[in-house]
C-alpha cells in the first residue's frame, strides 16, 4: 500500500461526480510517480453532498458535530470517485458512483458521544456507516459498498477496462 500525499482543498461543486473523479485521478497520479514497479493503482475520493453543499472530512470535533447536526433527519448523497491506473502502461480510467443515505433524527447527546469516540474525524460527512454510526442510518438507496468503502462493481468494470 502506498498512500497518496495529495492535499485536498475544501470541496466545492456543482459537479460533485467530476470533483471526486478529479481528486481520485490526482491521487492515482501522485502514487504512480512515486513507485518504480508495475502495479495496478487504485485511488478513491468520497464526498457527502447535502442540499448542494459538499461535506468533506471534519476539521475538528466542533466541525464534526455541526456536520452531523445538519445530516440529522435528512437524506444526502455519498459520491465516490475511483481511478485505476496500470503503472506499467500508464493506462487508466475513472468512474463515480452515488448512493443516497437517510439519517434518523439524532439527539445532541448521541452526536456528542459519537464525536467523542473519534470515529468521524477522518470520514467525509463525519461518519462511518460501518461503525457506530450504523445506528444513525434509516435507509440507503444505491450501492451500500459505495458508502462503506469502494463501489466494487464500478471498480471491477474499471479494472477490466484498464487491463484489456
Amino acid at each position: 500500500m502506498c498512500p497518496s500525499t495529495v492535499d485536498e482543498p475544501p470541496p466545492h461543486g456543482p459537479d460533485w461526480r467530476a470533483w471526486v473523479r478529479t481528486w481520485s485521478s490526482f491521487k492515482a497520479s501522485d502514487v504512480a510517480t512515486r513507485i518504480n514497479r508495475s502495479a495496478l493503482i487504485i485511488a478513491a475520493d468520497t464526498i457527502v453532498v447535502l442540499g448542494g453543499h459538499g461535506l468533506g472530512k471534519p476539521r475538528d470535533g466542533d466541525d464534526a458535530v455541526a456536520m452531523l447536526k445538519r445530516l440529522s433527519g435528512r437524506s444526502h448523497s455519498v459520491i465516490t470517485g475511483i481511478t485505476v491506473t496500470d503503472r506499467a502502461t500508464m493506462r487508466g480510467g475513472s468512474a463515480s458512483e452515488a448512493s443516497v443515505v437517510t439519517f434518523r433524527t439524532l439527539t445532541d447527546s448521541a452526536i456528542r458521544d459519537y464525536v467523542r469516540n473519534g470515529e468521524p474525524m477522518d470520514k467525509a460527512g463525519a461518519y462511518a456507516i460501518q461503525g457506530q454510526a450504523s445506528a444513525f442510518i434509516a435507509d440507503v438507496k444505491g450501492p451500500i459498498d459505495n458508502v462503506v468503502g469502494l463501489p466494487v462493481g464500478a471498480l471491477a468494470r474499471l479494472i477490466r477496462r484498464v487491463s484489456a
